[in-house]
């Protein structure tokens, strides 16, 4: 069986190997600690993306960077006892670092996987920052939740502004159970569509939770997972085949 290309798991010589054989891609999965009501644990956003690109590298090879457990969860406050945060700039500067040593060993090519979506800003600018420094690598951010249009469906099927929802629910079902507590579920709907701003935790939900993980499934986090590691492999197979473009007239 095809294994995952866990980075920390090779030795030196052996990431060296893989490189020099032709494979110039690291997908990094970028996480956070945060709490997810009283049914998640609160290293799902971190454990998701991590589970995700291991099995995107059993099917293409791709080496997987450790996962970072640390991300921008501001939002959570101390409310609910649990989240550990990074700051926006310290995040971005964590990042464009870790970076920084990938592509001093060889890479050239670097994928952030994130698995929470207040990652987002950070992870950009660090992408931004890392491709002014090193114009002849490439990066990109994706998210579990937007790497395709019919993932943005699924996980936003049950609330917008989801978290600790139906989605989240089912896949740690699959990939973990021992990290759902089936008998805390928690359903609250989402009370921020038709909002002009966007409000912390704490002003949109009394438990932690937005959406129905009531709904979740083993076998609906199954199916997403496999939603997840097609989509995403298809991105990282594009992604290593792609030639760099060439402007008009430039021949």
């Amino acid at each position: 069986m095809p294994q995952p290309r866990s980075w920390e798991l090779l030795t030196s010589k052996e990431l060296g190997e893989i490189i020099a054989g032709g494979m110039d891609l690291v997908l990094f999965p970028v996480g956070a600690t945060e709490q997810h009501g009283p049914h998640l644990a609160t290293g799902t956003d971190t454990i998701s993306p991590a589970e995700i690109a291991a099995r995107v590298s059993e099917r293409t090879g791709v080496v997987v960077a450790p996962a970072m457990p640390f991300g921008l969860s501001l939002g959570h406050t101390a409310q609910w006892p649990g989240t550990l945060s990074l700051h926006p700039q310290t995040m971005t500067q964590v990042m464009v670092e870790v970076g920084r040593w990938i592509v001093g060993s060889g890479f050239t090519k670097l994928i952030f996987l994130s698995g929470h979506g207040l990652n987002a800003p950070p992870l950009e600018c660090a992408r931004v920052q890392l491709r002014y420094e090193f114009p002849k690598c490439r990066f990109r951010v994706i998210s579990l939740f937007d790497a395709s249009a019919r993932l943005a469906a699924t996980y936003a099927m049950d609330a917008a502004d989801f978290h600790a929802n139906q989605g989240e629910t089912s896949l740690l079902m699959h990939l973990r159970p021992e990290m759902v507590r089936a008998d805390l579920l928690v359903d609250e709907p989402d009370v921020t569509p038709g909002l002009i701003f966007s409000y912390d935790m704490p002003a949109t939900t009394r438990s932690g939770v937005v959406g129905h993980a009531r709904r979740a499934s083993p076998e609906d986090g199954k199916a997403l997972a496999a939603m997840l590691v097609d989509d995403i492999a298809a991105i990282v197979g594009k992604a290593l085949a792609e030639e760099w473009p060439e402007p008009p007239g430039s021949t």
